[in-house]
């Protein structure tokens, strides 16, 4: 019978995410996870198949935990609600800038094909709810097409962040988008 594990699997996980979102998955080392978690080779490996594995608990880790923010999902649906996302959805915090999910995607060419899947999910899941919203406004653009509008513009809102370009500038270009998609 093995040693029980001194460890869960979230505290790992919470440990690790940092980990990847400031180094990225290629540039992220077995030895740097084992620092950060404090957990040894064979505790990672017997909780997680590999490297891979760990990266994509992590992806789903920081998604489920977004989705429990419930930004878009508040009543009334509407544009407040997605002026809240745009505002609050990447994050600024120390060396965890912008948005976990969107950073990843610039790796996609390494990145097992499930974590490529975790993140276009994730994606048709925001793009839905950002149409529900658009739509209770009652634009005369199809919501799906200024769902996609506000989604890539989301994106690039959350790889700035890692200029550290300051709030001050994200804020006013939100504040800008915002008034012309009112006008839509």
């Amino acid at each position: 019978m093995g040693r029980p594990k001194n460890f869960s699997r979230e505290e790992v996980l919470e440990k690790a995410m940092p980990v990847f979102w400031k180094h990225g998955f290629s540039g992220t080392t077995l030895q740097d996870l084992e620092r950060a978690t404090g957990v040894n080779k064979s505790g990672l490996y017997t909780e997680f198949r590999d490297k891979e594995d760990l990266f994509v608990g992590c992806l789903r880790h920081y998604l489920e935990s977004q989705e429990k923010r419930g930004l878009l999902i508040k009543k009334p649906l509407g544009w407040n609600n997605v002026e809240t996302f745009l505002k609050n959805g990447p994050l600024n915090k120390g060396e965890q800038q912008g948005c976990f999910s969107v950073n990843s995607m610039r790796e996609f060419a390494i990145l097992p094909d499930e974590a490529y899947g975790v993140v276009m999910e994730n994606r048709v899941l925001l793009q839905r709810l950002l149409a529900m919203n658009i739509e209770a406004e009652e634009p005369k653009m199809a919501p799906s097409a200024i769902a996609e509008m506000v989604l890539s513009f989301f994106s690039g809102l959350c790889i700035e962040r890692n200029l550290k370009s300051g709030k001050a500038s994200s804020t006013r270009n939100i504040d800008n988008v915002m008034t012309a998609l009112r006008r839509l």
